[in-house]
């Protein structure tokens, strides 16, 4: 499967090997390497970000038009579309997701290029009302270089979601993809360099966040960084971005509610409690991991659910009727099985899974059942601890009251879901959960159209929707006098 040779990097648009040490990607359904490569080296990074400035100055794309820069972005998404199947393909091997999700991840990074595309041809600025003798308005202007920290469980949507926006507003883009998923980011540089993008204005560089992430975050050219990942991981950028007065954008870990009213259509919330917290593995900031059920129904919901657990197809992620997956790593898969333990020993009893499934096609690849825990209260630490894998903790409430207090018991405020046939209830109650996302008889759905982000230890700013472009620009305020006689105060 693996190639002997090395993978190029793209080092401010220059092709070549990294100066770092060679590591091989691995492909997690079976453990075997999938493709070589030099890492960046810190020489890398800081020939990267001067020629990134360099080509932000002088090649002209901050001065294109908006309409011109935004055909750039839309042959983007057409090329993506065009290779769609082999970028699905290789987005597999990256990861180990399956490939039905793969090919969805594909699709949006796709639609992410064209939105900012249309976005950024339709942006306008601000005439404000005028406060004297002058006209006002509030235009903004691209940053310069910026740098992109992406997270290995979605990498080419994500990666999307950032490159796309930046380079809409018309700055260069510093990519650092996940260590152990940097094949997308290299492929979407490649595309980005086809579509028209000037030589210098896209780099991705591979490596070891602590090293090659706190380099990129740390140098003073980076005029902001925009990271997706864990959060003891934001809160070191943000000390970093603190000390450079340097705006971030930091999309960070989850313990999300999802809440079953004992008025809920328990077929559809069956499936959206499956969907939210076992598809891509769990491997999701914005998994439903705390299901909290009304008491009245908790015990019917609860066999349902683990009946349609326990018949998840968990296996080879090329095959088209799988629907979870192996786990990233082999290390990721030992937390997961830790936090498990941890909840055993805390007192939870585990409904269904908790074990690796076993078997030819399993054993060699980082497979994980589907498994609920119940038994436990909100202040178990597998309640409020972000464990990242497909592992559901399982809890009854009495009355609304209490479940809004316990959903708004954590650190996390990302996402939640409420599953109720009562509009008045659904509302109410969607509006008291403290979260950046609340689905209301639905999970986990997204529109790039939809600003995202969360709140408190889950993050700070936004991104998608038409205010993406803006996180990648300054802001500036104009005054254009039109006063007929000089301005007063000098006069004698």
């Amino acid at each position: 499967m693996i190639s002997s040779e090395l993978l190029p990097i793209c080092i401010a648009g220059e092709w070549r090997l990294g100066g770092g040490d060679v590591y091989e990607s691995l492909y997690p359904a079976t453990g075997e390497p999938i493709a070589r490569l030099r890492a960046a080296s810190l020489a890398d990074v800081e020939e990267a970000i001067t020629r990134a400035d360099h080509a932000f100055r002088t090649s002209g794309w901050a001065q294109r038009l908006p309409h011109e820069r935004a055909a750039v972005l839309h042959r983007v998404a057409q090329l993506i579309r065009e290779e769609s199947e082999s970028l699905a393909q290789r987005q597999r091997l990256d990861n180990g997701k399956p490939i039905n999700e793969t090919r969805n991840l594909v699709a949006s990074a796709a639609g992410t290029f064209q939105f900012f595309a249309a976005a950024l041809e339709t942006l306008e600025e601000t005439i404000t009302p005028s406060r004297g003798a002058f006209v006002t308005m509030s235009v903004h202007e691209p940053m310069g270089v910026v740098a992109a920290i992406t997270p290995w469980n979605s990498p080419i949507a994500s990666e999307a979601q950032k490159l796309a926006p930046a380079l809409a507003a018309g700055n260069a883009v510093v990519v650092k993809p996940a260590e152990v998923t940097p094949l997308m980011a290299l492929e979407l540089a490649r595309i980005c360099e086809q579509a028209g993008v000037p030589k210098g204005i896209v780099s991705v560089l591979p490596g070891k966040g602590a090293v090659i992430g706190d380099a990129i975050t740390q140098h003073p050219l980076v005029k902001r960084v925009s990271f997706t990942g864990g959060t003891t991981t934001g809160k070191h950028i943000a000390h970093i971005a603190a000390d450079k007065m340097m705006p971030v954008s930091l999309e960070l870990g989850g313990k999300s509610p999802t809440m079953v009213l004992d008025d809920a259509d328990l077929d559809h919330a069956v499936n959206g409690v499956l969907y939210g917290i076992f598809s891509s593995s769990g491997e999701s900031c914005i998994a439903g991991s705390r299901l909290f059920v009304a008491r009245g129904i908790y015990d019917e919901f609860l066999t349902r659910l683990a009946e349609g657990a326990n018949a998840l197809r968990v296996g080879d992620p090329a095959s088209e009727r799988t629907q979870m997956g192996p786990l990233i790593t082999a290390k990721h898969r030992e937390g997961i099985e830790r936090y498990v333990d941890l909840g055993v020993s805390e007192g939870g009893r585990i409904r269904t899974g908790g074990v690796r499934p076993h078997g030819d096609g399993y054993d060699r690849g980082y497979f994980y059942k589907p498994t609920i825990i119940e038994g436990l209260g909100n202040s178990a630490r597998i309640s409020q601890e972000e464990i990242f894998g497909p592992v559901l903790v399982a809890m009854p409430f009495d009355d609304e009251e209490s479940l809004i207090a316990q959903a708004n018991d954590s650190v996390y405020a990302l996402a939640a879901g409420v599953w109720s046939r009562d509009f008045k209830r659904a509302w109410k109650l969607g509006r008291a959960v403290q979260a950046g996302t609340v689905w209301v008889n639905t999970y986990k759905q997204f529109s790039v159209s939809t600003p995202f982000g969360g709140w408190r230890d889950s993050g700070l700013g936004r991104e998608k929707g038409r205010e993406g472009i803006f996180q990648y620009m300054e802001q500036k305020s104009m005054y254009w006098g039109t006063n007929d006689q000089p301005l007063p105060w000098a006069l004698t």
